[in-house]
């Protein structure tokens, strides 16, 4: 089992994070799964993120990784009972990556992986007086920084949107198209802003912003036609889609150094052995 997690409360790259790291796995010939708890979603059952799945139904971020990776999903309040469902369904799983779990403690763990973005531990103060999750410092294998370091070590990686949006239908619009025009902005995230302040970066012109809760369901978005075109994150698409499909998505893009993939997979030689021998020996990281 590799946990995905952060220290603070809010987004801090984690989703993306797990989609490259799923990527990563595939890529080096493993068998991966995807547990997670499904925040958002309306259901408090074990179930897996199936082809017609709705962000109520296993939330917004379970049905990107699995949209993103192809790898089967499973949400369930308890990560463990997911990663056993999992399993039982898939019985040649080599590796199951959970997203967004450090302090979920009632699940096992092999590798545990901490993104930290640029806020750093903040303050230094455990919720409610600060951002804290749990005290900090605290032992993990790998950190990973998807903003400037506010900590020493670790490893870097730097978010980025991807060149394309896409709407519902699936056709794709290049970013640098949209350039010269007015344009307006959602998100539903912890951090708003860092999605917005993004698309400024890409030489957008945003006449208006909404910041959301993370989360939200769209279900009070109005479905009048647009007056500009509106961009929206990938994780907002397939709700915002329901009532504004003409809408933009911009999936955001992970781009890790070298180091932490090497680091990684000297974790999984002396865990996990190889992709054959766990395959042969149904060992499960």
């Amino acid at each position: 089992m590799i946990v995905v997690g952060n220290v603070v409360a809010g987004g801090a790259g984690k989703t993306p994070t797990t989609i490259a790291l799923v990527q990563h796995l595939l890529r080096r010939g493993w068998t991966v799964g995807v547990v997670s708890r499904g925040h958002g979603r309306q259901t408090t059952d074990t179930r897996p993120v199936q082809a017609q799945s709705t962000p109520t139904q296993v939330g917004d971020e379970p049905l990107l990784i699995a949209q993103a990776t192809g790898v089967p999903v499973w949400v369930g309040m308890s990560r463990a009972e997911a990663a056993r469902q999992l399993l039982r369904a898939h019985p040649g799983t080599h590796i199951i990556v959970c997203d967004d779990g450090l302090q979920h403690l009632a699940l096992a763990r092999d590798i545990e992986i901490c993104v930290m973005d640029e806020r750093g531990v903040g303050n230094g103060w455990l919720l409610p007086a600060g951002p804290l999750r749990e005290p900090w410092p605290r032992q993990m294998d790998l950190l990973l920084h998807t903003g400037t370091p506010a900590v020493t070590g670790g490893f870097r990686g730097q978010r980025r949107l991807a060149a394309q949006a896409v709407c519902a239908s699936g056709d794709r619009v290049n970013l640098a198209s949209l350039q010269g025009q007015a344009v307006d902005a959602v998100a539903g995230l912890a951090r708003p802003e860092a999605f917005f302040g993004m698309l400024r970066s890409a030489g957008l012109q945003l006449a208006q912003t909404h910041a959301l809760p993370d989360h939200a369901d769209f279900a009070d978005w109005p479905s009048t036609p647009l007056a500009r075109p509106l961009l929206c994150t990938e994780k907002d698409a397939a709700k915002l889609w329901q009532r504004q499909p003409e809408a933009l998505a911009v999936p955001l893009q992970l781009d890790i150094e070298p180091g932490f993939w090497a680091a990684l997979d000297t974790l999984l030689a002396e865990r996990a052995g190889s992709p054959v021998s766990s395959a042969h020996g149904q060992k499960t990281a």
